[in-house]
């Protein structure tokens, strides 16, 4: 992104509600007994499996709005689930859509991509790989170049999961907690919820730390991405956007070990039959772990974001 990129604000979410409404579903909250505090966001029934959805379906409806979209179609490059998406409203809008995914990226979501009628390539082992590829392919092509998470389009998209989380949680919602790759999800999330009062905790894998390196150096910086949750969160750097909201939020970042990650996604199955993501379990880590505390009568909502994984491995 940028660095002249206007800071994305609660208007652009609002817009984008507008602009969306009809095309993704609302979200739905689910309490966790027997704790009366804590309610999960099932944000992974979305179409196509995930958040992503929701930046997809702004990002082609904006540029069909504003005859910018080309006939070579977009083109976008993904760990999976931002690809799914792209290629899931670009089918709905009659558009051509071509993604690049790393080698590594689960056959699963490639296959589904495919469904999709996206064309998809698979270049190098890490996203950083296909991102490269993406921006020459739309050098060559005049493809829309769109991105999984450094957009304000995306990221604004992702935000109107807040109001709807609001309206499915009786009384005043205190803590949103929310994994992080890139900062697409986070950046619109926290953005909503400073609006409304909301505290949110930014959670991060140990060894796929961008946002919590960048906040420490005061910058964007490059990070390692070695976790288990790297097919989701394995961004190398964390968007500026992201960064800047988390400066200007005071939102809490803390990191989690793959250990827990794994925990947590199992406990989901194994306590309410629920199939996610490492990335999605990532979120909830922060509250097992201890990593992130909320104090007594705190209310929390965990978004589970993403179920496009083969739940083989669970128990």
């Amino acid at each position: 992104m940028d660095t002249a990129t206007p800071e994305l604000t609660y208007g652009d979410i609002r817009n984008a509600a507008e602009r969306i409404v009809g095309q993704t579903q609302p979200v739905t909250m689910m309490p966790i007994h027997p704790s009366p505090h804590v309610w999960l966001a099932l944000e992974y029934i979305q179409h196509t499996g995930s958040f992503k959805a929701r930046g997809a379906a702004n990002f082609t409806t904006a540029h069909i709005e504003a005859g910018t979209m080309p006939e070579a179609g977009v083109v976008i490059a993904s760990g999976g689930n931002a690809g799914l998406a792209c290629a899931w409203a670009a089918r709905g809008a009659g558009v051509r859509s071509t993604v690049f995914l790393p080698e590594t990226a689960p056959r699963i979501k490639v296959e589904r991509l495919r469904t999709y009628g996206a064309d998809v390539l698979l270049v190098g082992r890490e996203y950083a790989d296909a991102l490269d590829a993406s921006r020459r392919f739309a050098e060559e092509t005049g493809a829309l170049l769109s991105h999984a998470y450094d957009n304000p389009l995306i990221a604004a998209g992702a935000g109107t999961l807040v109001p709807e989380m609001l309206a499915g949680v009786p009384g005043k919602l205190d803590t949103v907690i929310v994994s992080v790759g890139g900062g697409g999800l986070f950046a619109g999330v926290a953005t909503a919820a400073e609006e409304h009062g909301i505290r949110t905790v930014a959670v991060e894998p140990e060894h796929c730390r961008a946002l919590n390196a960048a906040l420490e150096a005061g910058e964007v910086v490059d990070v390692a991405t070695d976790s288990i949750a790297a097919d989701s969160l394995g961004a190398r750097r964390v968007s500026a956007t992201a960064l800047a909201t988390a400066q200007r939020t005071g939102a809490f970042s803390v990191l989690v070990p793959d250990k827990a990650i794994v925990e947590s996604r199992q406990a989901l199955w194994d306590n309410f039959r629920i199939v996610v993501e490492h990335a999605a379990a990532t979120a909830l880590a922060a509250l097992s772990t201890g990593a992130y505390a909320p104090a007594q009568g705190e209310k929390v909502a965990v978004i589970l974001c993403g179920a496009n994984t083969d739940p083989g491995d669970l128990v």
